[in-house]
């Protein structure tokens, strides 16, 4: 068995990054691979601290865009290295262009949030699902609480923010605007040829 494989699912809020990255786990499991979910902000210290800020009225994005690095390179420390180095296969419900996206448009320093980021890992394979942010938010109507990210004009800058790493060959995109079986078909394609590729 090679060395672990870390995917990476992106998308602005309401692409179904969620569902397509357990969707994933599950479809590797079955195919005999050992497969791991995990998400970010995550559940550690840094990430309880983004996940409140999140609903908070203010907030200096210059702060929130170094606890977004901070959070990664401890989810890289204590989760992520730990299972590729048994050769597992990661698959993050966001990761690195999460942050190079929304926090290069909230703070308008997109140099200064690479450099940020430099330590962190790169994904392997990073799949970026791709919707309008009207549409988006339309399929996150339901919820009770609405964070500050969750803004139409703030999400289609972060999209299209997205879409250069996509046009630099960092991520892959996939329509995400279809049914949910239809986008995992295709990406569970991407995800089969870059398997076959690391043989």
């Amino acid at each position: 068995m090679p060395a672990g494989f870390l995917i990476a699912v992106e998308g602005i809020d309401g692409s179904g990054k969620t569902t397509q990255a357990r969707l994933l786990v599950e479809w590797l499991g079955k195919r005999g691979f050992e497969a791991r979910y995990t998400c970010e902000p995550t559940s550690g210290p840094f990430g309880k601290i983004l996940r409140s800020m999140a609903y908070a009225r203010r907030v200096d994005s210059r702060v929130e865009a170094l606890l977004f690095a901070a959070d990664r390179l401890h989810h890289l420390e204590r989760v992520i290295m730990p299972l590729l180095e048994k050769g597992f296969i990661v698959v993050s419900d966001r990761y690195l262009h999460s942050s190079l996206a929304y926090q290069s448009v909230a703070t308008g320093e997109q140099e200064w949030v690479e450099e940020i980021n430099k330590f962190a890992r790169r994904p392997d394979l990073g799949i970026y699902l791709d919707i309008g942010a009207s549409e988006g938010l339309n399929r996150l109507r339901r919820r009770r609480k609405r964070s500050r990210f969750e803004d139409e004009a703030f999400l289609e800058r972060v999209r299209e923010k997205y879409l250069e790493y996509v046009g630099r060959g960092e991520l892959v995109r996939v329509d995400a605007r279809g049914p949910v079986n239809e986008v995992f078909s295709e990406v569970a394609s991407i995800v089969e040829r870059a398997l076959s590729d690391r043989r």
